[in-house]
This record gives C-alpha cells, structure tokens and sequence, in this order.
C-alpha cells in the first residue's frame, strides 16, 4: 500500500431534506439540488470552488448525479457515482476524503439522495445472481425459510443469536426503538417524529420476531450533502475554522471468511464492523470510552443492539445491559446513540443516510444542535451495508475544543444560512441558490423546473 498522505480532512459545510415517505412527491433532482445548495450555503463558497463531484445513490440510473450536479454548473469537474448498498451515502464520504488527501482536490462536494418504491426493499433486478444470494442460502439453511422481507430476517436472526448466547429479551429491542423515537421528536428532518411507548412498540406488527413493525426503518425519501475541504482550502477561509469538523479517523472495509461462519451476527456485518472501528479508532488516537456521541446503523433495532458490543460501547455479551441502564439516552453513561432518532425514525432513504449522520454530528460538535445537544469532543458515525461494506468515521472539531451549547441568535451571526439548520428545515430561496449555482458555467436549461419546485414550498 502507498504510504497515506498526511493531509487532513475537513466537513465544512453540511445540508439536508426532510426525510418523507416514498410517494414520488419531490423528484430526486429538487432533493440532490436542496441538499446541495445548503451545504455550499453553510460552507460559504460557491460551486465554482467545487472541484470534484460525488453522487451516493442505489436505486436509479447511471449518471444520475450529473443530472443533480449540473443544476450547480456545468463546470466539467469530474462526477463519480457511487452505490455501496446502504453504506452508499459514508462511501462517498470516504471517496471524497481519500481524493482529498491524496492531493487530487482541495473541495469536493459529496450529495447522497434516494427516490424510493413504497414497501420493503427489494432487488431492481430479477434476471441475474443476486449478491445476497449465497448469505440468503446460508441464512435459510441455518435459519429456516420464512415469507418475511428478507432484510428483516436477516437482522432478527443477528437479535435472536445475540439472545440464545447472552440472555437479551424482546424488550431490550423494543427499548431501543422506544428511545430513537423518542430521540427523533427534536430532529426537523426526520421522517417520523411521534413518540411511543413500550408496549406500543411491542404491540406494533411483527415483522419477523422479535422485529415489530416500529423497530424497522422505513423505505424514505429524501437527500444529504457534505462539502469536504483540505487543510489548504480552510487555512484561506480562517474565519470558518470554527465551525470546520475534522475527520480524524476513517476505515471503510469489507467481509472476512467470518461472513460464512454460520453466525448470523456475522451474516449482518457485526466481525466487519469490530475490525472498521479499530482501525479507525486507531488513526483517531482515540478509544470507544472517548465518544460522547454516535450515529450508528440502526436498520433494525437488533443491529443496534449487537453494534453496541462491536463498536467497543459494552463488554462481550453486555450490550443489553446498557440499554436497561439507559445508557444510550440522555442522563445515562453514554455514549448518546442516535440523537437524530437513526434511521428507525428519521428515515433510511439508501444513499443520503450516511450524509444524514454526517451531518448530525456536524451540527453535534459544533453545538448547533442545541434541543438535543451531547456534550464532548469525539463523535463517531457507523453505516453498514449488506454484501458488505462498512463504514466508520470519528469525528473532531478543526480547533480540538469540546463543544458547547451554541444558541440559534449565534448560529444566524456565524452561518451562511440566516437561521439554524440543526433545529429548523427550511427550503432554500432563489437568491440562496443564485448565490451558490456557478457564476461562470450555470445553465438554466439544465436547472430545468427544479426551483419553481422549491419556490412553491416556501
């Protein structure tokens, strides 16, 4: 391998869509387009910084990227398009951090979107070998075949082999759901915002056991982006550094042979995500006991249970243990998990997810986040998609302060935006997006009727 340049990488800027139900309501040109006039807008530059571009999407055709980006500008910068299952959106991120340190671009703008079929994911292809195909067979053999959707299988076998080995119950997974829905009633851009309790949760309809239907993510709609800078770029905008989030650790990796053991933890990624996070644990300098806060892939509430052990949070076996104490909420031990409600409530359209976390520990360290905010100075974002891609970030401050409470009057002084995007989603006006679309390269043609679609929602 070639020795890793010693650049460091920046998030400087951030920007979302509220997360919606897949009914085709907003097309996912107007979503890349608000996503990614918000994140210039919170960076403060314009597209004609941007110096490459990288679109995170799984379903929808080739080239769909440039049909978002070239609403910015037609500006001939590269434009890669990404799918990594629904490790996408955290893949791109990797991609543009990599580019970044090796020297190839000092500002790259990275929008993951999603345009959703309503229902449990399935394969848009029917006449080829699935990828999943030989983790389904080996998942029927040792589990059985069910008519369930195939994903919740998955996962609910990972919960259920976490209970035989350690004594979890069905409750320990119905705590979590209680606790991100409970989270998610702060987050503006979260797809559901209702809190329920307990036995609600329970109640609810079994997917497949111990998986009820609000322990499930739900099929989303709905956009993210991140703008990521070198060293070089924020050493010319001084004024930004405060607000400049370091990526100061950051692993994406894939399977070992332990995929095939027969464990069915291990079918969902939980060996691939011990051996992500101690690499980028490592490059960080830091350890699970530093993180005050994480984003972690919570797909199905049994994932987030057995992550807990896998990224260090617990002892073998112990992982329950934290939920009951409360641990993972606000007033417990910590670390906090999931303030923006994870995708068990803010939504998991495919290729923004990873943007969305991002963007939550962001507005997290920064102390934007202020009706939810997590106290400390490391974050860590985990997302993990099946046939397998797993990628983990540990987050800091540029200055390597804490973070503190930041109040919205402060952010409106210090922000691109005029109003504080961690507790309030807006839509972006014209002049907003005038202000960020290239000044040398725009074409109105290809901007289309995206921002009469905006305007409408004002």
């Amino acid at each position: 391998m070639a020795p890793r340049s010693q650049t460091d990488a920046f998030v400087l800027g951030v920007g979302l869509t509220p997360f919606i139900k897949p009914r085709r309501s907003r097309e996912y040109p107007e979503l890349g387009f608000e996503a990614g006039v918000k994140a210039m807008l919170d960076a403060q530059i314009n597209y004609d910084d941007v110096e490459m571009g990288v679109a995170c999407y799984c379903y929808g055709d080739t080239t769909s990227g440039q049909r978002i980006f070239y609403q910015f500008g037609m500006s001939t910068i590269p434009i890669y398009n990404t799918n990594n299952a629904c490790a996408t959106g955290s893949t791109g991120l990797h991609m543009a951090r990599t580019l970044v340190r090796s020297g190839a671009a000092d500002c790259i703008l990275v929008i993951g979107f999603e345009q959703m079929s309503p229902g449990s994911i399935k394969s848009a292809w029917t006449d080829r070998p699935s990828p999943m195909g030989l983790s389904t067979q080996m998942m029927e053999d040792t589990r059985g075949r069910h008519d369930s959707p195939r994903n919740a299988q998955y996962f609910a076998n990972a919960g259920r082999e976490y209970m035989e080995k350690y004594g979890a119950r069905a409750e320990d997974f119905a705590e979590i759901a209680r606790i991100s829905h409970e989270h998610s009633q702060r987050n503006p851009y979260a797809q559901f915002r209702q809190e329920h309790t307990l036995q609600e949760i329970l109640k609810s309809p079994m997917i497949h056991a111990p998986l009820t239907k609000l322990q499930c993510s739900p099929t989303s709609d709905g956009a993210g982006a991140a703008v990521i800078v070198s060293q070089r770029f924020l050493d010319a905008r001084p004024l930004l550094r405060g607000q400049a989030i370091l990526i100061a650790g950051q692993t994406l990796m894939t399977d070992s042979p332990a995929l095939y053991s027969s464990s069915a933890m291990d079918l969902v990624g939980f060996d691939m995500t011990r051996r992500a996070v101690a690499a980028a644990y490592k490059e960080a300098g830091v350890g699970p006991q530093d993180v005050a806060v994480c984003e972690l892939h919570d797909c199905f509430s049994a994932n987030e249970l057995i992550l807990l052990e896998g990224l260090g949070f617990s002892e073998p076996g112990k992982a329950h243990e934290m939920v009951r104490r409360g641990d993972i909420t606000y007033g417990g031990k910590g670390p906090i998990i999931n303030p923006s409600g994870g995708l068990i409530s803010k939504g998991h359209p495919l290729g923004a997810t990873g943007l969305a976390q991002c963007a939550e520990l962001c507005w997290q360290l920064r102390g934007w986040a202020n009706n939810r905010l997590v106290e400390g100075k490391v974050a860590l974002q985990h997302n993990l998609g099946l046939g397998g891609a797993v990628v983990v970030n540990v987050y800091k401050r540029a200055d390597g302060q804490g973070n503190r409470r930041v109040s919205d009057e402060e952010v409106v002084r210090v922000s691109g935006l005029g109003y504080n995007p961690a507790v309030e989603a807006r839509h972006p006006t014209a002049e907003e997006a005038d202000r960020v679309r290239s000044r040398v390269a725009r074409s109105e043609y290809a901007l289309g009727d995206t921002q009469e679609k905006i305007l409408a929602r004002l």
